[in-house]
């Protein structure tokens, strides 16, 4: 008898029912497993290493779902397949003992199981399976291996398998390690690797550029080879002290919201055992926004750039009349714009698509887009409706530089001065002019609609911040 065969009858612990050896039992022993070993999983931590864990670590990972799990070989694609979690009530247990008890015990007879034939496939299979063991037993087909009674935990409990159930030993089990589900340790290149791939597909490109790039800055402050543990609260602290050192607290806050974003995802996959950025502060930070135009400026704006630059005085009419961001108004294609409905669809910055009204006063200034390709973009450096391939933030920065050459160099415009402005110039003559005739909240209902902010508190600071609205003079007040 071959000792890979010995060992494999050392699997009998439950029961005494396993099959005389035979030429065609020892080869199908030998045959490729059609399951993997359940495994448990332990709220994300080395079990073994528990009691170097602190207080909240071990809370962290009790107030975690904990659970058994393995793989089953599919029937059409031949190939391991992740089979659902089983917890039974083991989550309802407090203490780490009492669930490892649990779940070990589980573990042993769903293994037992699976050893034995059990298909999670097929309806039933766990009940046709015992009735066929009781049938044989009954029939004294049943030979046992002789194992000495000491070493054997007498059953006296039952526990929950999916729709059946099986004894279990009520005895102290001891824990195979090989059971226990030890969190593979990464390195910081795989790990951020990992999470930069799923962030790549849930945010927009233009967004995923900038959170890449701050990633990557980090990234080269480390040692890539060292394993993920090895990034601390220390670490990050000092190197977001280092960004505000060099640049400013909004850019140190903004770097503290990537990294936080991307360590959750590592948290909720399970790679860290928790999400660190979380626990560093927000600085305060004054954002620095541009002012709004006075009347005077924003008309002769417009009449120089109608002699000198149409494409650019189009360009801002869309941020002017339609509250556009640039970068928004950078990736409008002639497909986007339908001008039998006046409608215009973008992406904005909050929601995938939206849909907007174009107005009157901005369909009289388009030129006729009939024979433009849809595909085309609809503002490019040489006119409208032709090819531009580049990405959306060079764009953006394209026409910024445009603009500061053409208008803010010829009238002597400092840094407070842009583009966005006339966002800001044109929402608060409509704010003005709507609160001529109506009150405060209906001018605000009426004006969400139009700027497309989504709540009515986000549109209340903003116009708080471009001061918007103005009090009436009170001199007679201070007499």
């Amino acid at each position: 008898m071959s000792k890979i065969f010995l060992h494999l009858q050392k699997v009998h612990d439950l029961v005494h029912d396993l099959e005389h050896y035979s030429p065609i039992n020892h080869f199908n022993l030998l045959k490729q497993k059609d399951f993997s070993a359940p495994k448990i999983f332990t709220g994300g931590v080395n079990i073994l290493l528990w009691n170097q864990l602190s207080e909240s670590e071990k809370a962290k990972a009790l107030s975690k779902s904990w659970y058994i799990y393995y793989s089953f070989r599919d029937a059409e694609t031949g190939k391991l397949k992740r089979m659902p979690n089983i917890k039974g009530n083991v989550n309802k247990l407090k203490t780490k003992k009492e669930r490892v008890e649990y779940l070990n015990a589980m573990c042993v007879a769903l293994e037992f199981l699976l050893e034995k034939g059990f298909n999670p496939n097929i309806t039933n299979n766990i009940e046709e399976l015992l009735n066929k063991k009781q049938s044989e037993a009954s029939k004294g087909n049943n030979t046992s291996i002789a194992i000495p009674k000491e070493n054997i935990a007498i059953p006296t409990e039952t526990i929950a398998i999916p729709n059946n159930i099986i004894a279990i030993p009520s005895k102290t089990i001891a824990i195979p390690q090989e059971n226990i589900a030890i969190p593979e340790t990464l390195t910081i290149k795989e790990a951020f690797e990992f999470a930069l791939n799923l962030k790549k597909s849930t945010i927009r490109d233009t967004s995923y550029k900038n959170f890449e790039l701050r990633i990557r800055k980090f990234r080269k402050s480390l040692d890539e080879n060292k394993p993920i543990t090895f990034i601390t609260k220390k670490v990050i602290n000092d190197y977001l002290n280092d960004v505000l050192v060099n640049s400013s607290a909004r850019n140190r806050n903004n770097t503290r919201a990537d990294l936080s974003s991307l360590f959750q995802v590592l948290e909720d996959n399970e790679i860290i055992a928790d999400n660190l950025v979380k626990k560093i502060n927000v600085l305060k930070s004054n954002p620095e926004r541009n002012k709004t135009y006075t009347s005077e400026m924003q008309k002769d704006i417009y009449s120089y750039l109608e002699k000198n630059d149409q494409i650019l005085l189009l360009f801002i009419k869309f941020v002017s009349y339609n509250f556009l961001r640039p970068i928004e108004v950078c990736e409008l294609k002639i497909k986007d714009i339908d001008l039998i409905g006046k409608r215009i669809y973008l992406r904005t910055k909050n929601k995938a698509v939206k849909i907007k009204i174009i107005p009157e006063i901005l369909i009289n200034d388009l030129p006729d887009l009939s024979k433009c390709n849809p595909d085309s973009f609809l503002f490019t450096p040489t006119g409208f409706g032709q090819d531009w391939i580049t990405e959306p933030n060079n764009k953006r920065d394209y026409f910024s530089k445009r603009f500061k050459e053409v208008v803010k160099t010829h009238f002597n415009l400092n840094k407070d001065y842009g583009m966005y402005s006339f966002r800001h110039t044109f929402i608060t003559k409509l704010y003005r002019e709507m609160r001529k005739t109506s009150s405060q909240f209906e001018t605000k209902s009426k004006l969400m609609l139009i700027t497309g902010h989504s709540t009515m508190t986000a549109l209340e600071k903003y116009l708080r911040d471009i001061d918007a609205e103005l009090p009436e003079d009170y001199s007679n007040l201070l007499k």
